[in-house]
């Protein structure tokens, strides 16, 4: 609540779009950016979306409004989740270096993460629990040109797992 209203009184609204136009890769742009694969989705119906961060833990994963107003990396993209064919979406960086990275697989478009039901993923596929993983098992180099990395999706199954869908 008071985040919220801080963020009101700022001027920074929420919003969907926040970080996309910094994120999106143009045609024949040589870079830096990255070239994400997801691996392992549940299901084909939603949004697949990344966000990139700084490469650190008070930042990593942070409100997006706290990192632009503070000048801090922030870059999104999201596209529908095609319904056949490799999932792949290319996000730009600001400039070579390393970065932290989060894969979204938003199946009920709400532009928010549903642990009961959304898929999650991060650079290194570390094991997840029900915490986010530290932002060294989320970092990423991003070179100059465009780097590529699969990111396998993790979702809630069982009792108390969170994982990798499990191939029948």
């Amino acid at each position: 609540m008071l985040l919220a209203m801080l963020l009101a009184a700022s001027g920074l609204a929420s919003r969907p779009e926040l970080g996309m136009a910094e994120g999106r890769c143009r045609q024949n742009e040589p870079g830096p950016a990255l070239l994400v694969t997801a691996v392992g989705l549940k299901d084909r119906k939603g949004l697949i979306r990344a966000e990139l961060y700084p490469p650190n833990d008070p930042d990593f994963l942070a409100d997006d409004n706290i990192l632009i107003e503070h000048g801090k990396t922030f870059r999104r993209v999201e596209m529908p989740v095609p319904s056949a064919g490799p999932v792949q979406l290319c996000i730009r960086a600001p400039a070579p270096g390393v970065y932290t990275l989060s894969l979204l697989h938003d199946r009920d478009m709400n532009r928010k993460f549903g642990f009961l039901s959304d898929g999650i993923g991060f650079p290194g596929n570390p094991k997840l629990g029900h915490s986010q993983p530290p932002a060294s098992a989320a970092r990423i180099t991003v070179g100059a040109g465009i780097t590529p990395i699969s990111i396998v999706l993790n979702y809630y199954h069982g009792l108390f797992s969170f994982g990798p869908i499990k191939e029948r």
